[in-house]
């Protein structure tokens, strides 16, 4: 059964704007020692233009993941229908 891209990407994309908006409020949370606090901090700052915490870094980081989202759904899908053809 062929996949859909449509329905598997919006899927996607859901799936990962939830968990990028979990990981940032995690940010806040002091689970963590100092530095793993600022470990965390840092490895959002790893996205080009990302600035702990700004309103605008918050956008830039939730386009990013849609459009990381879309490039995965893409390249599994792809993968799933490409491996159903029989020749």
């Amino acid at each position: 059964m062929q996949l859909s891209l449509k329905k598997y990407g919006w899927k996607c994309a859901l799936g990962a704007e939830v968990a990028y908006v979990l990981c940032v409020l995690g940010g806040f949370l002091p689970l963590r020692s100092a530095q793993g606090i600022e470990l965390h901090h840092t490895l959002f700052e790893t996205l080009p233009g990302f600035t702990w915490i700004s309103f605008g870094s918050f956008i830039l980081g939730a386009f990013y993941m849609f459009v990381f989202a879309w490039i995965f759904a893409f390249y599994f899908a792809w993968m799933h229908n490409s491996s159903l053809v029989n020749k």
